[in-house]
C-alpha cells in the first residue's frame, strides 16, 4: 500500500479518480450511440466483450494462473454468482433507463447509492451511523417520497440501481477480490446465457454488420477501464478522498439528460435532488471529522 502522504502518489490518485468517475458521468452518451438495439442485446454484447477485454488484460499482465486458481473456491465463486447477478442487473436497468430518456432518474440512483451503503452496513455488517449520518438517510428518504408523489409513481430505476450496486459492493466488500480478477468472474458466469442469448437472437454478428452497431465491440474497454482506474485511486488516496469524487459521476449524467436530452427537471426534481444534495452534504461532512477523529485518537 503506497503511503496516503505522498505528494505525487496523491496526485496520480486523483488523476485516476477523475478519470474513473468522469467516465462513469459520460456513459450515458456511449450507450445512446446504441439505443436503436434492445437493452438486452447490449447487455449481452456488454457482458461478452468485458469477459474478453478483462481475459486480454489477465494474459498480458500474465496473470492467467492467479485467474484460474480462484476456480477452486466455494466462497469465492458465490460470492462471485451474487456479484454477477446484481451488476447484471444494475447494467440491464441502467442501460434501458438512459436508452428510455430516463437519464435523470438513474443519475438519482447513484446519488442514493452512497446513503444505501450506510443503510447496508447497519442492516449487514453491524455499522453504527452517527446521528448526522441517520439526519442524512431521513433526508434522503424524503427526497425519494416527494418524488414518488409528484411523479404519481414509485422511482423504481433509481432504487433498483442504487440497491442493486449497493449489494454488489457488499458481496464485492465479503470477498476482497482483486478487481480484474473480480471482474472476469462477475462476466464469465452470465456468458453462457449472453452468448446463447446473441446466437438465438442472431445479433452474435450485430457490431460487423454496420458502423453504428461497431460501439459494441468496446464495450469491455468502457467497463472495465474506469474500474480498473477506480482501483489505482483506491491504492493511492484515503477512502474519504475517493468518496468526494463519487457525487461526480451522477452530477455529470444528470447535466447530460437534462442539457442535451432535454428530460425534464420540474420543481418536484429540485427539490427531492436538494434534498438528496443536502443530505449527501451532512453525510461527508460527518464522514469527514469521524474519520479525523479516528486519526487523532490512533495518532495518541
Amino acid at each position: 500500500m503506497m503511503a496516503y502522504g505522498d505528494g505525487t502518489d496523491v496526485a496520480s490518485g486523483i488523476v485516476y479518480a477523475l478519470l474513473a468517475y468522469i467516465s462513469w458521468g459520460l456513459l450515458p452518451l456511449y450507450w445512446k450511440m446504441l439505443e436503436r438495439l434492445p437493452p438486452e442485446s447490449i447487455l449481452a454484447h456488454r457482458i461478452l466483450w468485458s469477459f474478453l477485454f478483462v481475459v486480454g488484460l489477465l494474459a498480458v499482465k500474465k496473470r492467467l494462473p492467479e485467474w484460474k486458481s480462484l476456480f477452486g473456491s466455494r466462497a469465492v465463486f458465490g460470492a462471485a454468482l451474487l456479484s454477477a447477478a446484481l451488476i447484471s442487473l444494475n447494467w440491464l436497468v441502467y442501460i434501458a433507463s438512459v436508452n428510455s430518456g430516463h437519464i435523470v432518474e438513474a443519475s438519482l440512483g447513484y446519488y442514493i447509492n452512497p446513503l444505501v451503503n450506510v443503510l447496508l452496513g447497519v442492516l449487514f455488517l453491524r455499522e453504527r451511523p452517527s446521528k448526522p449520518q441517520w439526519a442524512a438517510i431521513g433526508l434522503a428518504a424524503a427526497g425519494v417520497l416527494i418524488l414518488t408523489l409528484s411523479y404519481g409513481k414509485f422511482p423504481w430505476i433509481a432504487l433498483i440501481l442504487a440497491f442493486s450496486f449497493g449489494l454488489y459492493g457488499l458481496a464485492k466488500k465479503k470477498t476482497a477480490v482483486d478487481p480484474l480478477l473480480g471482474l472476469s468472474w462477475e462476466t464469465i458466469i452470465p456468458l453462457p446465457a449472453a452468448v446463447v442469448f446473441l446466437t438465438v437472437t442472431g445479433g452474435i454478428a450485430a457490431p460487423f454488420a454496420d458502423a453504428s452497431s461497431l460501439p459494441l465491440l468496446l464495450a469491455g474497454a468502457a467497463t472495465a477501464l474506469p474500474l480498473l482506474w477506480f482501483a489505482q485511486a483506491a491504492k493511492r488516496l484515503a477512502l474519504s478522498t475517493v468518496g468526494l469524487f463519487q457525487y461526480l459521476a451522477p452530477s455529470i449524467s444528470l447535466v447530460i439528460g437534462v442539457a442535451v436530452y432535454n428530460e425534464p427537471f420540474s420543481d418536484a426534481h429540485m427539490i427531492s435532488f436538494a434534498c438528496i444534495w443536502s443530505a449527501l452534504a451532512l453525510y461527508t461532512i460527518s464522514s469527514l471529522r469521524l474519520n479525523a477523529v479516528k486519526k487523532q485518537e490512533a495518532s495518541q
